[in-house]
């Protein structure tokens, strides 16, 4: 499996992400275009993708993705990839948002070394009110939507 770089602005990562509905990334208070991100890619035209900020001791996974291959391990190739290029580049932890409804991504992460870092509670209320009014009230599993969850692989 190999792991393509893409530079932010790629037409086949912006097109894979808009077809998710996953442009647009609420967390932390803001608003961010994943296709202005970096990102890790697999296949051509991408079958899973992984954007990243990189930060000077803290890099964090924006938004990761992966279509018709699920569980069959490309999440955890681009997670490892990412966490490499973090680790050379001198990054001390690795770390991503998700939302109180998403189980499958807090088992998809911890099982991959990262542990719960920070609750933000009412977080994604508040990024409904004020960034993102399309944000669902109900998510995944019928949960309702309201928190920030913040969780951190150490390098």
């Amino acid at each position: 499996m190999t792991v393509r770089h893409l530079a932010p602005g790629d037409r086949d990562v912006e097109a894979f992400l808009a077809r998710r509905g996953m442009v647009r990334i609420a967390r932390r208070g803001q608003l961010l275009d994943a296709g202005d991100h970096p990102s890790l890619a697999l296949g051509d035209p991408p079958h899973a993708v992984l954007t990243y900020v990189a930060g000077d001791t803290s890099w964090e996974v924006l938004a990761l993705y992966a279509d018709v291959h699920r569980r069959r391990g490309d999440g955890t190739a681009l997670v490892e990839a990412v966490a490499e290029m973090a680790r050379a580049a001198g990054a001390r932890a690795l770390r991503v948002t998700t939302t109180n409804d998403n189980v499958d991504a807090l088992r998809f992460y911890q099982r991959r070394g990262f542990a719960l870092a920070e609750l933000r509670a009412g977080a994604v209320d508040r990024s409904r009110e004020q960034l993102k009014p399309e944000i669902p009230r109900v998510g995944e599993y019928g949960i309702p939507l309201r928190d920030e969850v913040e969780l951190e692989r150490r390098l």
